[in-house]
């Protein structure tokens, strides 16, 4: 899924921008995956304190979050550099609406925003 969303916004770019398609890219890749992440740690830190049940502090959360934010943007640059792309290029063929593309990290962040009120 991750690597059909990169590849579309990538193809998208290509055509108007040229090489800065490829940064664009990797934000994308990148602030969804931190943002589906944030969205779904939210709930279990929600849900955890609707329960009693004491699981971390906001300090040792923020700081775990932090470090697999670094994991992940390294990962991505790593996959998505260089063959992996162009073979991902050569196999995926998928036509998405590049609204709803970028709505997606935007309705992660909202909804992780709105269980951290919850606390």
């Amino acid at each position: 899924m991750l690597d059909n969303f990169y590849i579309a916004v990538f193809n998208y770019y290509k055509q108007s921008l040229g090489k800065i398609s490829l940064k664009i890219a990797l934000f994308y890749i990148n602030l969804f995956e931190l943002s589906l992440y944030l969205a779904c740690s939210a709930f279990f830190l929600a849900f955890a304190n609707q329960m009693n049940i004491p699981i971390m502090s906001m300090t040792k959360f923020w700081l775990l979050f932090s470090l697999i934010s670094c994991f992940i943007v390294f990962k991505n640059w790593l996959r998505y550099n260089g063959k992996k792309r162009n073979v991902l290029k050569a196999k995926v063929r998928g036509k998405y609406s590049m609204f709803l593309l970028w709505l997606l990290p935007i309705g992660c962040l909202a909804i992780a925003i709105i269980l951290f009120q919850v606390q």
